[in-house]
């Protein structure tokens, strides 16, 4: 008879625990050369410790039963699919984490072996985390961050000495958003449907939850606002608001508008299609529903395309593959290590300047308003006193958008490109902040020296004045609704070689205005970022060199006299002033973030 090695006793030994604390008897552990394969449900695979009982392994292994354990023990798998956000991004990765917390917790406080156990396990987990390797907050995995912050809430430990430089990155950041609700885990750590709700109002705090609708939300509150609202997502967040308090109310409704908006996406897309074979007929219906004033939907000149059958508005993510935007993505983050550091604090100041703006203030000792319970104390002490009353003051703030338009062409490459598309990514991210909808687009051309356009001229006979004869291609790098997270890959497009083409500037105006008009908000700014005049080489020497010019002033004086979307221009070593009266020239691309975040203060600071 074969006597069971040290690693068979240990085993053995390490399942039996592992049985006995999660009071079921089919609970089992399996060794395996590493823990990344997937168990039945009630097996805890843990990496072999080997013959010698390796002792960092052999805690790992601990760690791992024990961790499979305590989900046996204290995790209703049912209930966790039914509350958790349906789709696999990070809202259910954080989702997931909170929930290994409070299981991981329960068997901590429970057990002090399992309390010690665990935490080697949490020191094996961090080991293998990019959150060791973070240089930058958007290197942080969200999930994990989050995961061990609620750890150290619901047991007092500290997170693991490896992570804590990547977790300094965001902690800041996670405790404005959602403190309170970290603060509040502990208090429903024995319920995991009350823990659940909280874990959801948390990830609405964090903006993860306002497009991640879970099964449950989608049962019940199918029939709470049909009489309001037309999509299910609507519905959802009205579910979400009746299992909030008033502050989480008044939050749901920002998350609601939201979860709409990104359902109006696909239509804005199907929209933005008509328009590549219709021309303005998308944009026209939209400014028609909007029930803008009754002025020309464009000035009257000369100008015109050849034809626009081979005009293309083509949102950044359908250019090119999944994994070469990550790879164009990781590239630029590489690029922004040099200037990220600069231009967000350039961001800050403005992120100051809005705050200011928006900062609420008071009228006291009115006779009615608001009863100011700093002044009750007087009465107290003087009964005779009368009641005090604040009134808040009217901001001067309004709802604002913001869209910015980049110059994609030829002469952008390199440096240029580099620093708008670092500029625009944590121009984002501030106005994102400040709550200010912002719009990213870029326009450039789909072919050198004409497209299909002027092989269609050529085939005609060539007539006289044909107009525009290039192809053009207007991306969406970011829509309005769109939150930062969702479009961040999208603006590594820039740097991808062989994207930036000519430039047809007057064409590019009229189609990011048109899209300002079509917008709800109250203010709408357009900032275009350009490094020269129009160019196409094609249409210029069949239409006369100053043909694209001429429409660019056209359109420019248009805006600007009529429209009430305010207009505003950075050059890059082409002085832009003689175009636009609201511009500033930088000779140096290293100056494009001061400039941007100066004239936008400067535009919110005009109002």
């Amino acid at each position: 008879m074969t006597l069971p090695t040290p690693l068979d006793r240990f085993r053995s030994v390490i399942a039996g625990a592992a049985r006995a604390i999660a009071q079921d008897a089919e609970a089992d552990v399996v060794f395996a050369s590493d823990a990344s394969g997937q168990a039945p449900g009630k097996v805890a695979r843990v990496v072999s410790p080997g013959p010698g009982l390796e002792p960092k392994l052999v805690a790992e292994a601990r760690g791992a039963a024990d961790a499979m354990a305590v989900r046996l023990r204290y995790h209703d798998p049912k209930l966790h699919a039914a509350r958790a956000p349906i789709s696999d991004g990070d809202a259910r990765a954080v989702f997931d984490a909170l929930e290994t917390a409070r299981v991981e917790a329960l068997g901590a406080k429970a057990m002090d072996g399992v309390r010690a156990n665990l935490d080697d396990l949490t020191e094996a987990r961090v080991r293998l985390d990019a959150i060791t390797r973070a240089r930058t907050a958007e290197e942080v995995p969200l999930a994990t961050a989050v995961g061990l912050l609620a750890r150290q809430r619901l047991t007092g430990a500290e997170p693991p000495r490896p992570a804590r430089t990547g977790l300094d990155l965001v902690a800041p950041w996670i405790e404005e958003k959602a403190g309170a609700e970290l603060d509040a885990l502990a208090l429903t750590i024995d319920d995991q449907a009350a823990f659940a709700t909280l874990s959801r109002r948390l990830l609405e705090d964090l903006e993860l939850a306002a497009d991640e609708p879970s099964e449950h939300e989608l049962e019940e509150g199918g029939d709470e606002d049909e009489g309001e609202d037309n999509g299910p997502d609507d519905a959802d967040d009205a579910d979400s608001q009746g299992d909030s308090s008033g502050d989480m109310e008044m939050r749901s409704e920002e998350t609601e508008r939201d979860e709409g908006e990104d359902e109006s996406a696909d239509s804005e897309a199907d929209v933005e299609e008509g328009e590549a074979t219709s021309g303005q007929e998308g944009a026209d219906q939209a400014r028609a529903n909007a029930q803008r004033r009754n002025w020309p939907e464009e000035p009257i000149t000369d100008y015109k395309p050849f034809t626009n059958r081979f005009d293309e508005i083509v949102a950044a993510a359908e250019l090119c593959d999944e994994e070469e935007l990550t790879r164009l993505r990781a590239y630029l983050d590489q690029q922004m290590t040099s200037l990220g550091g600069v231009v967000t604090r350039l961001a800050n100041r403005l992120q100051r300047r809005l705050m200011a703006q928006q900062a609420r203030s008071w009228d006291f000792d009115q006779e009615e308003g608001l009863l100011d319970a700093a002044r009750l104390a007087r009465v107290v002490v003087t009964p005779g006193h009368s009641l005090s009353y604040k009134v808040e003051r009217d901001t001067e703030f309004k709802d604002t958008v913001v869209s910015l338009l980049i110059d994609n062409s030829g002469s952008m490459r390199g440096r240029p490109i580099s620093i708008a598309a670092t500029c625009a990514d944590v121009l984002a991210r501030t106005l994102e902040r400040c709550g200010v909808a912002t719009e990213i687009l870029g326009f450039t051309t789909r072919g050198w020296k004409g497209g299909q356009s002027r092989e269609l001229w050529l085939s005609e006979g060539r007539p006289p004045n044909p107009g525009r004869l290039n192809d053009l291609r207007h991306i969406i790098y970011k829509r309005a609704d769109e939150p930062y997270r969702h479009s961040r890959r999208s603006l590594g497009l820039m740097m991808r070689e062989g994207l930036l083409k000519e430039n047809i500037d007057g064409e590019a105006l009229l189609w990011a205005h048109s899209r300002l008009l079509a917008r709800p908000e109250e203010r709408r700014i357009l900032l275009v970022i350009s490094d020269g005049a129009p160019v196409d080489d094609s249409t210029a020497s069949a239409n006369g060199g100053t043909y694209l010019e001429k429409h660019l002033r056209q359109i420019i004086g248009w805006i600007e006299g009529r429209s009430n979307v305010e207009l505003a221009a950075i050059g890059i070593g082409h002085d832009v002033t003689r175009y636009y009266a609201r511009a500033v020239t930088i000779m140096d691309a290293e100056q494009l973030g001061g400039a941007l975040i100066e004239q936008l203060a400067a535009l919110f600071e005009k109002h």
